[in-house]
């Protein structure tokens, strides 16, 4: 018996090899040029994040992303918004995991989950600082090769030909009454 008579062969692919997802909490310490009197609003935009696997079971993201706040001070009499650039580095550990990938070349995909978003902003207890809660989560995938073994016919030759007479179709008299004998005439 040869190769090409077995029942199973072995295709090499890529598929997801690793899966891992990760909700994280931060509190970051902002510092505005005036001592605050009150909280006005908080938001988080300009997120930029990649992503690179770390080890055998982990994925690094490393980020970063705008906070705005916006602040009253002079006893509520003035106003003013700081905005502070922050960096991260999340580390997210696969739960799925397939061991019997070929090489150790991957391609890491990361999905933002949850876009960071401020959870709450508060003046810290010394009066000087904002303290702004920040939540994000990712979702990664490992994407690597493997193989998958897919089974065969080992009689493909000697299917039978009326399964390819089902996709045949027969002309009806309605089309072709449409169909002009005469396509290749010249145009005057």
């Amino acid at each position: 018996m040869t190769f090409l008579d077995k029942e199973y062969r072995e295709i090499i692919t890529k598929a997801v090899c690793g899966k891992g997802r990760k909700f994280t909490q931060d509190n970051h310490s902002i510092s505005p040029s005036h001592s605050p009197s009150s909280i006005l609003g908080c938001w988080v935009i300009n997120h930029l994040y990649n992503a690179k696997k770390k080890s055998e079971d982990t994925v690094e993201i490393n980020g970063s992303y705008d906070i705005n706040v916006w602040y009253s001070y002079n006893d509520n009499t003035k106003t003013e918004v700081v905005t502070e650039r922050v960096t991260y580095s999340d580390i997210i550990p696969l739960s799925i995991k397939d061991e019997k990938s070929i090489n150790d070349e991957y391609d890491v995909i990361a999905k933002v989950i949850q876009q960071p978003n401020c959870l709450e902003c508060k003046i810290a207890s010394k009066g000087n600082k904002v303290t702004v809660e920040v939540e994000r989560e990712f979702i990664v995938q490992i994407i690597g090769d493997t193989k998958v073994y897919v089974k065969v016919n080992p009689n493909w030759d000697k299917l039978d030909d009326d399964d390819d007479e089902a996709w045949e179709f027969e002309m009806t008299e309605d089309e072709a009454k449409d169909v002009k004998p005469d396509f290749f005439h010249k145009k005057d």
